[in-house]
């Protein structure tokens, strides 16, 4: 798409264009935002994946390690609004959980 056509992404086939000047700002900070919160989603899965995978592995000491990681980036995104706050608490409270049983 180039810079000078701003599409909303509402209407038929998301080429409505939008008509005021504020309504064209506001859809040029969308796909902004979008691009930020794609990235800060991207990052935390990563994250996220790294923990699921020492945890399959059965290694705690890199499932901690990975956890410990992950955990600001998780509380992070959910800060930024990627996700809500209780949402990532229980990520964060289920995977301490998880990780913790690899040692019983």
């Amino acid at each position: 798409m180039s810079a000078g056509a701003e599409r909303t992404g509402s209407g038929r086939n998301g080429i409505e264009m939008a008509n005021t000047k504020s309504a064209k700002k506001a859809a040029r900070k969308i796909v902004r935002r979008t691009e930020i919160n794609k990235a800060r989603r991207s990052r935390m899965r990563t994250f996220l994946r790294k923990v699921e995978e020492a945890i399959a592995a059965g290694n705690r000491d890199t499932a901690s390690a990975a956890l410990k990681e992950a955990e600001p980036v998780i509380m992070r995104a959910a800060q930024k609004g990627v996700m809500q706050k209780r949402t990532a608490s229980r990520k964060v409270s289920r995977l301490s959980h998880r990780v913790a049983q690899l040692g019983s």
